[in-house]
């Protein structure tokens, strides 16, 4: 690994600040915690709609959170592994790719993503991950046409899906939709991967790999028929921060359902406990099948303090798997949870996506934002110059009159409200009894 490449960035710096010692991964790191696509997270639902209630997550504590695991993970890395340590070295590096991972997810989560992908179908779809790598490279204006200008190494780390849209895509029989009302999610999921105006950056970021690499590090699999292909790699950075995600939307996201009544203990024995109370592993046994108790004890600080034992346990149960065919270190070795603990966290997501987000309460909500998300779009797109902001009006007249893709910069837009605002908008633009404009400044 030559990491001169990896931290390179796309418009070269010389910003002479005075006493200025960062390193670039510490400017990386402001430069998103900055940013005004990570403090419009704070408005943007996480699981739970953002108004609920005040005690649940929203993206940006989410996103808070994941760091903080994600830096927890690095730690244990580094004592496991010291030969690994000039890989590991950069705390600031996790930082930024937690603090960064959802930062393209538009309002309304699923129900608002699936809403883009659908009125994009024509014009090369629409994906969180794909929007992330577009506002750190494009849209977020630290610069005027390189986005955040992030460091390659950063760039590369965000990747989780590192291969374009047009290369996973599938065209599979879908019914046809007469009204946006019947729109089901199921049958438009997104394509997970790179949207294709932004492959010349893409090509940058894999730049230093050898051919092998970047081909082996591209490619696809079909896992499903029936769905959209998936890349088969990501680099090591990527993979602790997939890890850190992955425990925090189980874990925690757990404790918001369980401090709002949504999830019981009697779910919690049904669905956790009983399926791992055989686990192959002796720690996952015990607590599993007895940590219920504190988890939906009234009392505040135990279910704090299983918690935390839980997040303890998947983030000491990390190894390094090494994958020869690979020969950049970068992509050579990946973060894994080891089997019995890997087994233990799927359980966990299925027990939250089961109970939690396929709840009818939520997903009433989900199809409410899927519809507005729609609707918004349908109106911008039938006369962008006059209803689209200024600034982004000239994007869209630059964009079009390029031969671009004009969808795209109100795929951006949308994209970047947040869930109150996104709410406003429609209601100004659809009821009578709105309000003036000038409120949604």
């Amino acid at each position: 690994m030559t990491s001169g490449l990896w931290h390179e960035r796309r418009l070269g710096e010389d910003k002479q600040r005075r006493n200025d010692h960062r390193s670039p991964y510490q400017r990386d790191r402001a430069r998103i915690l900055h940013s005004a696509a990570f403090r419009r997270l704070q408005a943007k639902t996480q699981v739970l709609g953002v108004g609920m209630n005040d005690f649940y997550r929203t993206r940006l504590t989410h996103s808070l959170e994941v760091s903080q695991i994600g830096t927890g993970i690095c730690a244990q890395l580094k004592q496991k592994y010291p030969e690994l340590l000039s890989l590991l070295d950069s705390r600031s590096l996790i930082e930024s790719l937690c603090l960064a991972h959802d930062l393209g997810h538009p309002p309304f989560g699923h129900g608002g993503e699936v809403a883009l992908n659908y009125m994009m179908r024509s014009d090369g779809g629409f994906e969180g991950n794909g929007q992330t790598f577009r506002i750190l490279t494009a849209l977020e204006p630290y610069t005027e046409h390189y986005g955040m200008n992030l460091c390659r190494r950063t760039l590369l780390g965000v990747l989780k899906y590192p291969a374009c849209h047009s290369q996973l895509y599938q065209s599979l029989p879908k019914p046809t939709v007469n009204s946006y009302r019947q729109l089901k999610p199921s049958q438009w999921q997104p394509v997970k991967g790179i949207f294709d105006e932004d492959k010349p950056i893409l090509d940058w970021v894999l730049a230093p790999l050898s051919n092998n690499d970047a081909a082996l590090f591209v490619s696809n699999t079909t896992l499903d028929p029936n769905q959209h292909k998936r890349t088969l790699y990501k680099s090591l950075d990527c993979s602790i921060m997939e890890l850190a995600d992955d425990t925090a939307y189980a874990i925690h996201d757990l404790e918001d359902a369980i401090v709002m009544g949504i999830v019981t203990q009697a779910m919690w024995q049904e669905d956790v406990a009983d399926k791992l109370a055989a686990s192959d592993d002796s720690w996952i046994r015990q607590e599993f099948v007895n940590i219920g108790t504190k988890l939906f004890a009234s009392e505040h600080h135990l279910r704090k303090d299983a918690i935390g034992t839980l997040v303890n346990g998947f983030v000491t149960a990390i190894e390094i798997n090494d994958n020869s065919d690979f020969s950049e270190p970068l992509l050579r070795y990946n973060a894994v949870l080891e089997p019995a603990f890997q087994h233990a966290l799927d359980i966990l997501k299925q027990f939250v996506y089961r109970r939690v987000i396929r709840k009818p309460e939520i997903q009433m909500l989900e199809y409410k934002g899927q519809q507005i998300v729609m609707e918004l779009f349908e109106a911008f797109a039938s006369d962008p110059q006059r209803l689209l902001p200024l600034n982004t009006q000239e994007r869209w007249q630059t964009t079009y009159d390029n031969n671009g893709n004009a969808h795209r910069v109100i795929a951006d837009y949308i994209s970047g409200m947040t869930d109150e605002f996104a709410a406003r908008l429609h209601q100004h633009l659809f009821s009578a009894r709105a309000g003036s404009l000038i409120d949604l400044q």
